[in-house]
């Protein structure tokens, strides 16, 4: 395929905000998981990956006066959209002919839950309810920065923010832009939470992705959006890339609703086409960043998928779910971007809270130093109902 260049990316997760933090952060095994704060539920024994910042202190960070309607998930991604872009060097008019695609499940329904349990007046129920879609929070995380040419949501579960990066990619391939803006944003919320927990997956502990004691995951909130672009934009505009994105791949098993399929035919699948994309072979992958939920089904499955198509030659394996919890919708993009950072720094993003290996499972990495330079990234989101995906980035050729 044509070069894909990735020349902006910007990062909000439990770990920091900005890319300077999230370094700090996964260099130094400092995790984000947490006794809960900003989301008000009565499952105060279930911890999570929240931003540390309330959406008060977010505005003030943005530079926006008090406005309780906007979502967090706005707010989030916008912190995360402002850095990409300035990274990339795009600003006002420039935006009239990129394309912006977000990621997101859960939208506006905090405000939603907010309004609803305070029984509002009718404006207030509106405004709620109005905010409340994914397409909406797409629209507002782009509304302060310019005029985008298209604008698209993608909601696809937790492969939601891969899969706006493999449509982005899609879009530059066939000359239909020649800019992308791609990732996603997902805040918690009462709805998440207890969706999740009538699934009896989420952990009353840190979560443990791929120890054999492990019993489920945390959830957690970020956002995080790349800038993408062709050969002739970057020359053109005189840009210097961070990395390249090589390959990718989706794939569908639809085994269950919620479960991963035993032998992990979807993540196999998705991570096959990802190499064949970049016209790769196992063997020139250094590091996995892996979906690594943390859940006795997704662990399994993920490790049989990596064995089938790696063998004897498994390359370092992490979870950084360690450090964020699952961000859901917005994790692959997150994801990338920590691969992008891991790949520049030369460092491997350790696997936290691991201890016991699992029963013919993957051995994750706990330490940060790589045992040769790193080149290749393969990176999985995988979302309900088997829609797997996975990326390749990798550093930049000459």
């Amino acid at each position: 395929m044509n070069p894909i260049y990735i020349t902006g990316a910007g990062v909000v997760s439990a770990i920091g905000v900005g890319k300077d933090e999230t370094l700090t952060s996964l260099r130094e095994g400092l995790s984000g998981i947490s006794k809960m704060k900003y989301l008000q539920s009565v499952h105060e024994e279930l911890p999570v990956g929240e931003v540390k910042l309330s959406n008060e202190e977010m505005m003030q960070l943005l530079g926006v006066a008090y406005e309780p309607q906007i979502p967090r998930t706005v707010l989030i991604g916008r912190l995360a959209l402002r850095e990409a872009l300035k990274e990339a060097s795009l600003e006002g008019d420039m935006l009239k002919e990129v394309a912006f695609i977000s990621a997101t499940t859960v939208g506006g329904m905090d405000r939603r839950e907010l309004f609803h349990a305070k029984e509002p007046n009718c404006d207030a129920a509106f405004a709620a309810i109005a905010n409340h879609n994914c397409a909406d929070s797409s629209e507002m995380t782009a509304e302060p920065f310019g005029d985008f040419a298209t604008i698209s949501t993608l909601s696809t579960a937790c492969s939601s923010a891969t899969n706006a990066m493999i449509t982005g990619a899609n879009m530059l391939q066939c000359g239909l832009a020649d800019i992308v803006v791609v990732g996603g944003s997902e805040c918690l919320s009462k709805f998440h939470l207890n969706g999740f927990n009538a699934l009896m997956i989420l952990d009353q502990r840190p979560c443990r992705p791929f120890d054999k004691d492990r019993a489920g995951l945390n959830l957690g909130e970020g956002a995080a959006y790349l800038v993408m672009e062709t050969a002739a934009s970057v020359k053109k505009r005189g840009v210097t890339p961070l990395c390249e994105l090589r390959g990718y791949g989706n794939a569908c098993d639809a085994f269950h609703q919620t479960a991963s399929s035993p032998d992990g035919e979807g993540a196999f699948l998705a991570m096959q086409e990802a190499l064949k994309v970049a016209g790769m072979t196992p063997d020139e992958i250094q590091y996995i960043n892996a979906h690594g939920t943390g859940t006795p089904n997704n662990d399994e499955s993920e490790s049989q998928a990596i064995r089938r198509l790696f063998g004897d030659q498994i390359p370092a394996v992490s979870s950084t779910k360690s450090f964020t919890g699952h961000t859901t919708s917005a994790s692959g993009s997150i994801e990338a971007v920590f691969c992008i950072l891991a790949l520049q720094n030369q460092f491997l993003p350790p696997n936290l809270n691991w201890q016991t290996p699992m029963d013919n499972g993957i051995i994750p990495v706990t330490d940060t130093c790589p045992p040769s330079e790193i080149r290749n990234i393969l990176s999985n989101a995988f979302g309900f109902g088997g829609n797997d995906s996975s990326i390749i980035i990798s550093k930049t050729r000459s």
